[in-house]
């Protein structure tokens, strides 16, 4: 007789695909907890540094803010709030955005003319952002080159990076 966990052998290539499906969404969720986790605390490390406390409103536009995985607008995380359930105004929507950045867990990262965006800064590789002049797209671009730049510059420096921000502004070819 042993002892010890026996980890179940799927039988089939239908069984196979649904386990190892079943695997990716659990790692998957685990790491989403991870990142969450410690960014509820870093949150409320802050909120009890002002004296203020972790409401239910500010738990909700926490979870709204990670939602999102392109730059945003306080008023898009405004309806994610709304649509859960929970009545957020402008102004606690504002102040709850200015408490994320001081934590430093959301960043303002473009602010045009009209609008503020912001995105989840925190533990993340900085997004580097391509602004459409002519149609107000911003499109995400993955430029990993750019953080080895900054990291050889900073050493040549003798400086440690804590990120970076590149904003190309462009239009469609005439």
């Amino acid at each position: 007789m042993t002892t010890g966990k026996r980890q179940l052998q799927p039988k089939n290539s239908a069984n196979v695909q649904a386990h190892l499906q079943a695997n990716t969404q659990a790692d998957v969720l685990a790491e989403t907890l991870e990142i969450i986790e410690p960014l509820c605390a870093v949150f409320r490390r802050k909120l009890k540094a002002e004296g203020l406390k972790y409401t239910p409103e500010r738990a909700q536009v926490l979870h709204s803010v990670l939602s999102f995985e392109a730059p945003f607008i306080a008023e898009q995380a405004m309806e994610h709030v709304r649509a859960a359930g929970f009545g957020v105004s402008k102004a606690t929507m504002y102040r709850t955005l200015r408490l994320l950045m001081d934590a430093g867990i959301v960043q303002r990262v473009l602010v045009t003319e009209e609008q503020s965006y912001y995105q989840v800064t925190y533990g993340k590789t900085p997004a580097d952002l391509i602004i459409r002049l002519d149609t107000g797209e911003i499109v995400v671009v993955d430029a990993p080159e750019l953080i080895a730049l900054r990291e050889r510059l900073c050493k040549e420096h003798g400086l440690v990076a804590k990120g970076h921000r590149l904003h190309v502004f462009a239009e469609a070819l005439k």
